[in-house]
């Protein structure tokens, strides 16, 4: 049993965990950086160990001084919350090999769909689909051009190790093919320190929409809930719902199953996502999975009334899917906007003091933050500053509450993209579930 808990990360999922901690009676451990010394994850954890400086490189992604923090504060455990770390397969067995329990799957399976050209191959042996595509052996020219022919136009240009909408680029035609490997390999070199590439069909107006997947040692794979997170900016979710609007019945098995496979070829364990693209026609095709926590995981909890943190814990301690609590209330909709210190309409980052930071106490209105009144927003970090969650039994009645709740939220001294989700809540098409992942560059 987990007595305590190393939290490796900030902000607001910190802050999560280490509330379901609380719960269960663990003792949480916060990590921080130099700027993050006076943050609210710091306040709240029952202990909390300095890391290093403000870079990212410095601190929360240093995995010998995280461990030291481990070590020093005597962690049974370690949680590495999503993004940073968490899908850090050396990080992973630096844990174990420390003998502290890491909160996540084996390593070799994080490593393994690290690499997108290794997943897609992994997908294609298990008979699960793949958008139409090709590994590039070769950047050289005529090389490209031909496995693009092969294809056909537009595509997309993807780095093998690539994530969070970074290091892709789409194709309209061959004459806009080098460039496009060009950016590509330099942003793949920069972000994931590898060119590797791979070239894949473009879909027409698809629709993200993802299973939440749970695995136990014992070999049991079970798909516990999809996820529509069509509506992005420049690759990355700010709105996502459970479940997804106008997606049939027939469409929801298949993507379920297609999970279960996806992950049963893997022998996967603890939490995880498997995120798909869905056609016009529901097809669906294998985009990646993502071997931790999702920022978005609140709306299934809220539709399934499972805590996802306690599962995690559970499951890494060895127990089984079947005898997994679920002990909250399930809505039948769910909707979460992601809060982020930018520019509404540039999206640039907008760091600054928070001067005020106020929200209205609804009843069914969840807020998942990691910042307060006085807190400030720094630019070493991801802008996200936290997430409303808006259930229950209506959708119409869901989205006029986030509404309402959003136009009466009070965030002043930086700016955020409120104002943005307030426009794509009240858009016509996005209130009928007329989504993909091209609507907000469609809609600003």
């Amino acid at each position: 049993m987990v007595k305590k808990l190393l939290i490796a990360n900030r902000g607001e999922i910190a802050c999560r965990i280490i509330r379901t901690c609380k719960r269960l009676n663990i003792i949480s451990v916060a990590v921080y950086s130099e700027a993050d010394a006076s943050s609210m994850h710091v306040k709240m954890a029952d202990e909390a160990a300095a890391i290093g400086g403000s870079r990212v490189k410095e601190s929360y992604l240093n995995i010998d001084h995280v461990l030291q923090a481990a070590k020093d504060t005597g962690a049974d455990a370690v949680h590495p919350g999503y993004g940073l770390l968490s899908e850090n397969a050396e990080f992973a067995a630096r844990v174990k090999e420390e003998g502290i329990l890491f909160i996540g799957p084996e390593e070799h399976i994080i490593e393994k769909m690290g690499d997108k050209i290794e997943a897609r191959q992994l997908m294609i042996q298990a008979g699960v689909p793949v958008v139409p595509g090709v590994e590039l052996a070769s950047t050289e020219e005529a090389q490209v051009v031909s496995a693009a022919r092969d294809i056909g136009y537009p595509l997309m240009v993807k780095a093998a190790a690539g994530g969070g909408g970074i290091g892709m680029q789409k194709v309209e035609n061959e004459a806009a093919l080098m460039k496009a490997v060009s950016s590509v390999i330099k942003k793949a070199e920069t972000f994931f320190g590898s060119a590797a590439l791979f070239l894949e069909k473009y879909i027409e107006e698809p629709r993200h929409i993802e299973a939440q997947i749970a695995g136990d040692v014992h070999g049991e794979i079970r798909a516990i809930g999809t996820r529509d997170c069509s509506i992005q900016r420049r690759h990355q979710k700010v709105v996502e719902e459970a479940p997804p609007p106008n997606f049939s019945e027939a469409g929801e098995e298949a993507l379920k199953k297609a999970a279960e496979k996806a992950a049963g070829a893997l022998n996967y364990t603890n939490v995880g996502t498997v995120e798909f693209l869905v056609d016009e026609a529901e097809n669906v095709y294998f985009l990646e999975m993502n071997t931790r926590l999702q920022v978005e995981h609140p709306v299934t909890e809220e539709t399934t009334g499972i805590d996802l943190v306690e599962w995690q814990i559970l499951l890494a301690e060895g127990e089984r899917i079947s005898e997994l609590p679920v002990t909250g209330k399930a809505e039948n909709c769910s909707l979460e906007v992601r809060l982020y210190a930018e520019d509404p309409k540039t999206f640039f980052p907008s760091p600054g003091k928070i001067t005020a930071w106020s929200f209205p106490e609804v009843q069914g209105v969840r807020y998942d933050s990691g910042f307060t009144s006085g807190d400030t927003i720094t630019p070493y970090y991801d802008p996200m500053i936290g997430k409303v969650i808006v259930s229950g039994e209506k959708r119409e009645d869901v989205i006029k509450k986030l509404i309402y709740v959003l136009e009466e939220a009070e965030v002043t001294g930086i700016k955020t993209n409120i104002p943005m989700l307030i426009e794509v809540l009240k858009d016509v098409r996005f209130q009928n579930g007329e989504v993909s992942t091209h609507f907000l560059m469609q809609t600003l």
